[in-house]
């Protein structure tokens, strides 16, 4: 039982597409075209003042539309085909692909690559680290805002975006720490129902001392200003947001009660921040606990459950009623009873897991070494899925039910200019 009256939760796509509703079309609901005339537009500015700079490039034509959307989709196309380099299209290796490669030369791409901007140039009241990719992840998220409705239930978590297992099995020892220190974290608020991802927070590694990314990656103070960021536009919605320890706090979830936002964390004494809780709780007792036992305390709708499962294990919830039992069910073991908030807690968790093993290996494998570039690549790629996302959940699925991987061809292709736009079998 909910501690607080459910509005109603109209969920999904704000916008009905029509069944002929192409994959470009979905694309576009995130990046359209005025954001790519841009791309466009401080691409060429920033080649001008390259070549200012460093003498003149006789080779170098203005970048048009057609050609952005271009080398849009040879990017996209390395996330279908899980290519080292987006170069390895021109080669006559295993990821060559003579079926796009005619579309642009390689010298071509490489000259669009090397000039690539989103923001050519630098505001003098600019401070911020990601400026040159800051009105993208703008634009972006004001796509997902008006694109979608997410359920009540909602995950705060870092997906999935490890290296490419193909380079972890084949580079040296040196190539791999030196490409596994991303200077940046990149955390997301998801609706739990269906997987669309509903914000984006980048953090930014400051410095390589002791207030920097890393220094900080496991402390609540950290965590705890993601949460807020990603939670500034949800005030009011009464929404349940489901955290990991590292986010779980007391201060933090009274903080959030009081913009009517309920939460239900799993808290662990190494990695949550405890201040306020009692330490009874946190500490395992000496009598011995049998599967599905809990012990509660409360403190005004706030519960904190420690419940016993081959584990202590603590959740912290102003959401869900203690008192109201759930029960989690094990392939082996059968039904284990519990309160209502762990099972929630399970079942969302769940779903994330399996959007993440279905999703993650669609992320670009271009690795470029500057970090704004790291970070417009892979916002990219969750567009792309949010768009799969609605585009399963429309019309035009019944008429052609694409695969994951499908888009994606069907995507490439529609950015290539191709005719024939039907997918893989």
């Amino acid at each position: 039982m909910i501690l607080f009256s459910l509005p109603t939760f109209v969920l999904g796509p704000t916008r009905k597409m029509p069944l002929t509703a192409s994959a470009m079309d979905f694309f576009q609901l995130f990046v359209p075209d005025n954001v790519l005339k841009n791309m466009v537009v401080q691409t060429n500015m920033y080649a001008k003042k390259y070549q200012e700079r460093f003498g003149s490039d006789d080779t170098w034509i203005d970048v048009t539309l057609t050609e952005m959307k271009a080398f849009l989709g040879y990017m996209i196309s390395t996330s279908i085909h899980h290519c080292e380099s987006v170069l390895s299209i021109w080669s006559s290796g295993f990821y060559s692909n003579k079926s796009i490669a005619l579309i642009m030369t390689q010298s071509r791409f490489e000259k669009i690559l090397k000039y690539f901007h989103i923001v050519a140039f630098r505001s003098s009241q600019t401070t911020h680290g990601l400026y040159k990719i800051q009105p993208f992840l703008d634009s972006l998220q004001n796509g997902f805002d008006s694109a979608f409705r997410p359920s009540q239930a909602q995950v705060l978590h870092e997906p999935l975006i490890d290296e490419d297992p193909v380079f972890i099995a084949t580079c040296t020892e040196r190539e791999l720490r030196k490409r596994k220190k991303r200077k940046f974290s990149l955390w997301v608020r998801q609706c739990s129902s269906t997987g669309f991802i509903c914000q984006i927070y980048v953090h930014l590694k400051e410095g390589s001392g002791a207030d920097g990314l890393d220094a900080l990656k496991n402390k609540p103070q950290l965590h705890s200003m993601v949460a807020k960021s990603l939670c500034q536009n949800a005030s009011g919605k009464n929404y349940i947001i489901f955290t990991g320890p590292s986010i779980t706090s007391l201060n933090l979830f009274e903080e959030f009660e009081k913009q009517e936002i309920y939460c239900c964390g799993l808290l662990s004494a190494r990695k949550s921040d405890c201040t306020g809780l009692p330490p009874s709780m946190l500490n395992n007792p000496d009598t011995p606990q049998s599967r599905g036992q809990y012990r509660i305390r409360m403190k005004g709708n706030m519960s904190l459950i420690c419940w016993y499962n081959k584990g202590h294990f603590r959740f912290l919830t102003n959401a869900y009623s203690p008192v109201q039992q759930g029960v989690i069910i094990k392939r082996k073991s059968g039904e284990i009873p519990c309160p209502l908030a762990v099972e929630a807690f399970a079942a969302h968790l769940s779903y994330i897991c399996k959007y993440d093993d279905k999703y993650s290996k669609y992320f670009i494998s271009h690795k470029p070494n500057k970090t704004w570039q790291q970070v417009f690549w892979f916002a990219i790629s969750i567009a792309i899925n949010n768009a799969y996302i609605l585009y399963k959940m429309s019309e035009a699925y019944h008429v052609m039910r694409y695969s994951r991987a499908q888009f994606g061809e069907r995507l490439v292709k529609e950015l290539l200019g191709l005719e024939d736009i039907s997918p893989f079998h």
